[in-house]
């Protein structure tokens, strides 16, 4: 018997618990013995087992609450909140917060690497079929491009919502993302372990709360992690063989970091190389200063009549709900209801915030008049992602639709986590991809 020195009760509570394990003990081999009733009289087995019933159940309660004083002894718990207490699961630590509170059933096979190093992406490229291997190695060998990463791609019903979802193998993908997601030991397990990481909005705004499970066309998934990485309309990421599981395509994209190359001349040159039919969107792009023109003529932005149809177009749908990935005409999200309403005046704008940051200068907030475009960077996951844009309508005012439970209305601008105010140029918000 191993013996631990006890600073208050020393041996005297290891014979307690000695004593109680034989008196548990005794009890117990009495309960396993049964006796052999007489079968001559079946009265008199009726009578007998009258009188033992009451024994059993009496030794069956000596026998539980002796079990709960053992374990109060063992633990140094009050009895009835030892014996009773279901364990709670144990959380993942994540230091942001944003991953669910429990780690999935299944453990990820193999382990998710560790992080070494940050790799910033700067073009995402979608096929409508696999990429083929030499066509993959062309963007590699192209200048300026350090590092290309296959991942898969497509739109994924999830209860109802058409999200854009990304197929990665965490391992390799994670350096891709921004910071505080890449850095997410758990957030990356739970993924490579069969979960779902949505984007803040989809999770806040859409509706997939954190640790729920959603239908993902038939498949059950979990929602693992809030966790926005970053990439235009991208709303989800699941591993590479859950995405399998969902149907989408394999190897059909590519996340191509290139630091040192102009984000627009790379883009022509890939789509020149890459099969017909395939995209390629701009997400952090480089721009290689030129020499040229330094204004913007006043031909570069909307006209006054482009102005008021789109401002008129948008006030005709005050009081219409806020509905995450919404674009009309009902209802709405906030690039949504932008899209929509610059439509109707001729405009073809880009779907997400972050792409309609691109569409045009940016201008100082003082100098901003009625059609310009107010953005802010409010996802807690990704802190440099543009995640919020509202329609500046003149006199501090602006025109928006704000959030989940919200309808489209007028708003006093705040300013807090505000990135800056763009004035749209027609020509180039219709070239953001």
């Amino acid at each position: 018997m191993v013996r631990a020195i006890d600073a208050e009760r020393g041996e005297i509570v290891l014979d307690a618990r000695a004593r109680l394990t034989r008196v548990v003990s005794e009890v117990r081999q009495d309960l396993a013995f049964i006796p052999r009733m007489p079968r001559r009289d079946p009265h008199r087995r009726i009578r007998s087992l009258r009188r033992t019933l009451p024994l059993i159940g009496a030794l069956l309660a000596s026998v539980l609450i002796l079990d709960v004083v053992v374990l109060a002894e063992l633990t140094g718990r009050e009895p009835d909140k030892a014996a009773f207490r279901e364990q709670a699961p144990q959380p993942v630590r994540d230091p942001g917060g944003f991953v669910a509170a429990t780690a999935p059933a299944v453990a990820p096979t193999p382990a998710v690497a560790p992080l070494k190093k940050l790799i910033q992406p700067h073009l995402l490229v979608v096929a409508a079929h696999p990429l083929p291997p030499e066509d993959v190695a062309e963007v590699r060998d192209q200048k300026g491009v350090t590092g290309a990463e296959v991942v898969d791609a497509a739109e994924v019903r999830m209860d109802g919502k058409r999200v854009q979802t990304l197929g990665v193998e965490p391992s390799t993908f994670r350096p891709y993302a921004p910071k505080s997601t890449a850095k997410s030991d758990a957030l990356w397990a739970n993924i490579a372990a069969g979960d779902m990481a949505v984007s803040f909005d989809l999770g806040k705004d859409g509706g997939l709360t954190l640790g729920s499970t959603v239908d993902g066309g038939g498949r059950q998934l979990r929602v693992g992690a809030y966790a926005t990485v970053g990439m235009g309309s991208i709303s989800a990421v699941v591993s590479r063989q859950t995405a399998r599981s969902l149907g989408i395509p394999t190897g059909n994209a590519l996340v191509v970091s290139a630091p040192k190359a102009d984000s627009g001349d790379l883009r022509a040159k890939l789509l020149k190389l890459l099969p017909k039919g395939s995209q390629v969107a701009t997400i952090n792009p480089v721009v290689v200063e030129r020499r040229g023109r330094t204004a913007w003529p006043t031909t570069a932005f909307m006209s006054t009549d482009q102005i008021q149809v789109a401002l008129q177009a948008a006030q005709a749908k005050l009081g219409r709900p806020y509905v995450w990935g919404a674009e009309g005409p009902d209802s709405f999200d906030c690039s949504g209801l932008v899209q929509w309403a610059f439509a109707q005046a001729g405009v073809r704008m880009p779907r997400v915030a972050a792409q309609q940051w691109a569409a045009g200068p940016q201008i100082p907030l003082s100098q901003a008049r009625p059609g310009d475009l107010i953005f802010w960077r409010n996802d807690p996951t990704n802190p440099g992602y543009i995640s919020h844009v509202a329609i500046y309508w003149g006199d501090g005012k602006m025109l928006v639709a704000p959030h989940t439970g919200d309808v489209v209305k007028f708003q006093a601008v705040y300013t807090k986590n505000l990135a800056g105010v763009v004035r749209v140029s027609p020509a180039v918000a219709r070239g953001v991809r």
